[in-house]
């Protein structure tokens, strides 16, 4: 059984910051349990494009607005507590956030411990 709090990972290794959002990585690859399982939070006012080549993720918004623009398929979603995005298809996006947002997010194959 694992048991981690988030105030735990805060300032360790598993803490990923960079001046648009940090992530505080729960569980990684080297759990082996399959799957990484993420806290990520994004500043308010910024725009983050991102791609995912070797991942599925699931997105679940907790806190705050913005949108989610699919670059792949030039469509835009709005982004509130509640919400739920899965990027099955790798899609190019780019996150918007209007307030700072915080979700939970779970990646397939996990991600290994140390990567940005």
């Amino acid at each position: 059984m694992i048991v981690r709090t988030t105030e735990e990972i805060t300032g360790t290794d598993r803490q990923i910051d960079t001046d648009n959002w940090t992530s505080k990585r729960i569980i990684l690859s080297d759990d082996n349990v399959g799957f990484s399982y993420h806290e990520t939070t994004v500043a308010a006012g910024t725009q983050t494009p991102l791609r995912y080549p070797d991942y599925v993720e699931a997105v679940w918004i907790i806190e705050g607005h913005g949108r989610l623009h699919d670059r792949d398929n030039d469509m835009t979603y709005e982004l509130g507590p509640g919400t739920m995005y899965l990027l099955d298809k790798h899609e190019r996006h780019t996150i918007i956030a209007d307030t700072r947002l915080r979700m939970y997010c779970v990646f397939a194959p996990a991600v290994p411990a140390g990567s940005g």
